[in-house]
């Protein structure tokens, strides 16, 4: 490879995992803003780390400079509007800017991965294992947010529409009986067990997530998540996010 392809490549992997951080920003600031609460020690980790960025900083909100907790940012979006749907629109836009710049420079040859595909599912499934030694909370909220992830795209995919804020077994739920996967459209027992496993799974994960991830606020005498736990979330998640791709893949075939 000659040198100004390489060169080229490096600059195109930079702006795909900027876009990656302030999409991540973007989710994370939606979930605070919708009634799904994000720990200080996130959104003051993610402010530093883009504040960094010199180049694309010019494209963030000016407001967000001047949110330095959680809580001033709370109380900056609650004063937006009373209504999930308005802010989550609000920060769509508030967004849009810099995510349209970061995206315009994922040019060939790298675009293709932007397609959500199994190497972008293998890629957040690495992340959170690579978190799961020492970052644990943080390890089961990737996993979680993967699964959430995959159901979503399915159901954009299909069209088929479902409500904001909706609850990740109620979101499997939609998703198994578009693809065949509800234990209550199969009559072999074998299969009614399996499947009614993996919805356990995924409601379980959702569970283990708010009571174990970081996404939410701790208490003193909250129980702390070892690896073991992260290590079981990582690998369950993982597991099913590609399942449940692979089996919508086939579906379309």
């Amino acid at each position: 490879m000659n040198e100004d392809l390489y060169l080229e490549e490096i600059e195109t992997i930079n702006h795909f995992l900027d876009f990656e951080l302030i999409q991540y920003l973007q989710e994370n600031l939606i979930s605070h803003a919708t009634g799904d609460r994000i720990d200080n020690d996130i959104f003051q980790y993610l402010r530093k780390e883009i504040l960094q960025k010199r180049k694309i900083i010019k494209f963030l909100p000016k407001w967000y400079f001047r949110l330095r907790t959680i809580d001033q940012y709370w109380g900056f979006i609650k004063a937006q509007s009373g209504t999930y749907a308005e802010r989550r629109t609000f920060l769509w836009n508030e967004f849009s800017e810099i995510l349209d710049y970061l995206e315009s420079k994922i040019e060939s040859p790298l675009v293709e991965e932007l397609i959500f595909d199994e190497s972008n599912i293998n890629s957040q499934w690495q992340k959170a294992i690579e978190r799961k030694n020492t970052d644990p909370e943080a390890a089961i909220t990737i996993a979680r947010t993967l699964i959430e992830t995959v159901l979503k795209h399915i159901l954009d995919e299909q069209q088929i529409e479902y409500k904001d804020g909706v609850e990740l077994p109620e979101l499997y739920k939609i998703v198994a009986k578009s693809l065949n996967l509800a234990p209550e459209q199969h009559q072999e027992g074998i299969f009614k067990q399996i499947l009614g496993g993996a919805s356990s799974i995924v409601s379980g994960l959702g569970a283990v997530r708010n009571k174990l991830g970081d996404a939410h606020g701790k208490s003193k005498k909250s129980i702390k998540p070892s690896e073991r736990h992260s290590e079981l979330a990582v690998n369950l998640a993982g597991s099913m996010a590609m399942f449940l791709f692979k089996t919508y893949n086939e579906a379309k075939k």
